[in-house]
């Protein structure tokens, strides 16, 4: 397509900053160039029909993992990012369990030729926290820095306090942010799904949520210390909601966001399939109505999915044996949409809010829709409704705890820098 003609996304139902106003958005040369009501339309431009149809901010995944290098039986960037841009995201941050990890510019710099290569949306990478993501010396912070969106060792919390003082130190002197997966290891005791009813009533070995809460406690006094920018990942008990609502108001720098899954399911929905194992594991009814309450309230900033793929061998072993996570990106507006706003719970600007503004503020993305900005932008027809069926996922990944759900919300149109990269 010639990216000099105009694009006009027409009659649509612009939602952002909390309003909602039918407008029309004339895209050219990849930026968002009117915004504004009856666009005159010219022989040349590409009309799409957005009447009775939603626009927004393209959607913000800050926990992705797309596998490359290293792990491409299980995704690629390319269908990684193919599996985004179906539902709507135009950017993602990729997760560091990647081989070779991310932890020197070496290192960074063969997932960086990938993401150049292969990818249709955006897409920020983490590095590492520490090297090989082991959790003893760190990576250098100012080397790294211009190149990813933060600093993690997801997939492994960073055990040693001393180390994560210093990492936050280190994260505080560079203006960067720590972004962590909190888990204390000798807390796990072999579980493997939420240790709660369906646990105990099945034989299952439990992962306690302190294993969780724990080490946000401790991360919390020392990111109040070192005044570094803390995001917390993919949060899962009701004590750590109530740990990071309490730091908020102390005014520690501290962001979190939750998972689809954590705000719908409770462990007594979950079956004998690794379909519904990942790490966090979904935990009680009270937990997920606490999660809730945090997306209400404000305490939690963001919906990330933690689009997790495995091969499907990895995930046919049941619950004990299957690989730990699900995939997410191409249901989670719809999860949302049809579980949080049509049931009344927030409303579709607070869902917008949790799926594109909050991470785009949180990490200085922009890509607000107004004039001059880049035209990334999703358009959802709200009123589609759609059987979850892993056969139809562009991700390589087929395991979700929504298989069979009937949702409603359907993405139709994916642009990045102004360039359409899915239509329905």
């Amino acid at each position: 397509m010639n990216m000099k003609q105009r694009i006009i996304l027409k009659a649509g139902t612009l939602v952002q900053d909390g309003e909602s106003k039918k407008v029309d958005v004339a895209v050219v040369d990849g930026k968002v160039a009117i915004v504004g009501e009856n666009i005159a339309v010219e022989a040349d431009d590409k009309v799409v029909d957005c009447s009775g149809k939603i626009v927004c901010s393209g959607l913000v995944d800050l926990h992705v993992h797309l596998r490359e290098p290293g792990l491409s039986a299980k995704e690629t960037v390319a269908t990684g990012t193919a599996a985004a841009a179906h539902g709507g995201f135009t950017c993602v941050c990729s997760m560091p369990n990647v081989s070779p990890a991310p932890d020197n510019m070496e290192h960074l710099q063969a997932q960086l030729d990938i993401i150049q290569r292969d990818a249709v949306v955006k897409v920020l990478p983490y590095a590492t926290i520490t090297e090989r993501r082991m959790g003893e010396s760190l990576v250098d912070f100012a080397e790294l820095k211009p190149y990813v969106a933060g600093f993690s060792d997801d997939g492994s919390g960073v055990q040693s306090e001393d180390v994560m003082k210093q990492a936050m130190k280190a994260a505080a002197d560079n203006g960067c942010i720590i972004a962590a997966h909190c888990e204390v290891n000798e807390l796990l005791r072999g579980g493997y799904i939420h240790d709660g009813e369906y646990a105990q009533k099945n034989g299952h070995r439990g992962i306690c949520s302190e294993s969780e809460w724990q080490q946000i406690e401790r991360d919390i006094e020392l990111a109040a210390e070192s005044g570094c920018r803390y995001h917390v990942c993919h949060i899962s008990t009701k004590e750590s909601v109530a740990l990071i609502r309490e730091a908020k108001r102390r005014g520690v720098k501290i962001t979190c966001e939750t998972g689809p899954h954590y705000l719908t399911m409770c462990d007594m929905d979950l079956q004998e399939d690794g379909r519904f194992k990942m790490n966090p594991p979904i935990r009680s009814a009270a937990d997920r109505d606490a999660l809730v309450e945090g997306i209400v309230d404000g305490t939690i900033d963001v919906v990330a999915t933690d689009h997790a793929p495995h091969t499907a061998e990895e995930k046919s072993r049941g619950l004990e044996r299957s690989a730990m996570g699900v995939v997410g990106l191409e249901t989670s507006f719809a999860v949302i949409y049809t579980k949080l706003v049509k049931s009344g719970v927030i409303s579709l600007e607070k869902a917008v809010e949790l799926l594109a503004e909050s991470p785009r503020r949180i990490f200085g993305l922009g890509g607000k829709i107004s004039e001059g900005e880049a035209a990334d932008i999703a358009v959802f027809d709200l009123d589609s409704e759609w059987t979850v069926d892993p056969a139809k996922f562009l991700s390589k990944g087929k395991a979700t705890p929504f298989e069979g759900w009937q949702l409603q919300g359907e993405c139709c149109l994916t642009m990045v820098d102004g360039k359409i990269v899915y239509e329905r």
